[in-house]
């Protein structure tokens, strides 16, 4: 039987599908969905800056929207009319500066906006009803690292909450106490890189940590004993990215992975033969760009893997990357892989 032919990555249908999103008022996934649009929005414009198709979008609508979805407290909401959340508020601010467009927006408010969620303990309530966890943390830290005004916050208080989670496997849970979850990871790992911290963790131990959760399909999860799902192509990779051991997963099994999520009608699903949503499409197309995935000669565009932007945009900020993702083991001597040596199949890392 001849062997399968490698699956291809189908741009210009996940195009036409995140383009015509807002177009679909008749079905029932866009009104459950309605709650968090603002962040559906970051997704697919997102994913669309990384494929280069960006201008299919209606910038002006999507700038209008967003701007009238900022309230009195000078956070965002996830729709106009819905209560503001830190995590609405970074997509906004996202949104707005993918576009040029943050004079529509008030950022002075944005600003007081997070500062108010800060805790005495360091950590960060999403909102005024008060849920805790590191989510918020990171958005809040992502939010004012693109505005310039990580002053505004208590990053020392905050860092040492981040720490106060560290588990004795390396990895991070929702909230101190908790089991080890990329997501969280991901969520910590970048607070630390924004606060410039990344030397409090042992990178090796929890890089290994990151790359033990590649399964047999290839795909990645979030924490052992479960399937693969392709948001870990972004969760886990951007995290093993910032931590400089990129390298340590197996790219050709993941990029085939993620390959086989897609929809055939436009988007990437969560898994094989699932149906493609906005939220999978972008953070597969970000683990492609991560791992320097390239078809006809041709790549996706970037993604910085600490504030999930494009890196012309951050140029623009003055945000410069301290980050650069590598998918090729480095020589031996480079600075930070001095004492590790690539761990054998099932094996571990040599300790420092």
């Amino acid at each position: 039987m001849a062997a399968e032919a490698p699956q291809r990555l189908r741009i210009d249908e996940h195009a036409k599908f995140v383009e015509g999103l807002d177009k679909q008022k008749d079905t029932f996934e866009y009104w459950v969905t309605e709650h968090i649009r603002i962040s559906g929005a970051y997704w697919g414009l997102s994913a669309m800056f990384l494929m280069g198709k960006e201008d299919m979008m209606d910038k002006a609508t999507i700038v209008a929207h967003i701007s009238s979805c900022q309230n009195e407290d000078g956070g965002f909401g996830g729709n106009k009319g819905h209560d503001s959340h830190i995590t609405y508020t970074l997509s906004a601010v996202q949104v707005l500066l993918l576009y040029d467009s943050l004079d529509k927006a008030d950022v002075s408010g944005v600003v007081k906006y997070v500062q108010n969620n800060q805790l005495s303990d360091g950590s960060f309530q999403g909102d005024c009803w008060g849920e805790v966890d590191h989510r918020f943390t990171y958005c809040s830290f992502n939010c004012l690292c693109l505005l310039g005004r990580l002053d505004a916050i208590d990053v020392d208080a905050a860092v040492a909450y981040v720490l106060s989670s560290l588990n004795w496997d390396g990895g991070f849970g929702v909230a101190p106490g908790h089991e080890s979850h990329a997501a969280y990871i991901f969520c910590c790992v970048g607070t630390l890189a924004i606060a410039d911290r990344l030397d409090s963790i042992n990178k090796d131990k929890l890089a290994w940590w990151l790359a033990e959760r590649q399964v047999a399909d290839g795909g990645l999860n979030g924490r052992p004993e479960k399937k693969s799902d392709v948001c870990y192509s972004w969760w886990n990779i951007s995290s093993m990215a910032m931590l400089g051991r990129l390298h340590w997963v197996d790219r050709e099994a993941l990029v085939a992975f993620i390959l086989r999520c897609q929809d055939v009608e436009g988007g990437v699903a969560d898994k094989p033969g699932n149906m493609g949503d906005v939220f999978h499409t972008f953070f597969a197309l970000a683990g492609l760009s991560l791992l320097g995935y390239e078809q006809d000669g041709v790549k996706l565009n970037e993604i910085d893997p600490i504030l999930a932007m494009p890196p012309r945009v951050l140029q623009k900020l003055g945000i410069t990357r301290r980050v650069t993702p590598s998918v090729s083991t480095p020589p031996r001597g480079t600075p930070g892989f001095e004492s590790f040596n690539p761990p054998a199949k099932n094996g571990q890392p040599e300790r420092k």
